[in-house]
């Protein structure tokens, strides 16, 4: 348990921060899932503008610190390879 002020306010803020990363995170997986379900339907203009509408979210979670830089370009390259992929 944090016992001076410091390590309070520290705890404080790490429950802020932990509650709107959380938030965050849930908002850029919804956005995947939704390419992955156009993926999946096999439709791809929808899974082109579902990509297209994720990529600002998962760029915004590398700036904001909730991801790494790399785990996102990986993420987003291996789905544009799956969208391009359904016009073959």
């Amino acid at each position: 348990m944090a016992n001076t002020p410091q390590s309070k306010k520290r705890a404080r803020q790490n429950e802020r921060r932990y509650a709107v990363n959380k938030a965050r995170r849930s908002r850029i997986r919804t956005y995947l899932r939704q390419v992955e379900e156009a993926i999946a339907g096999g439709n791809k203009e929808a899974a082109a503008e579902a990509l297209r509408k994720a990529q600002p979210e998962l760029m915004r979670g590398v700036t904001k610190g909730v991801m790494h830089k790399n785990t996102a370009s990986r993420k987003l390259s291996r789905l544009s390879a799956r969208v391009k992929a359904l016009g073959a």
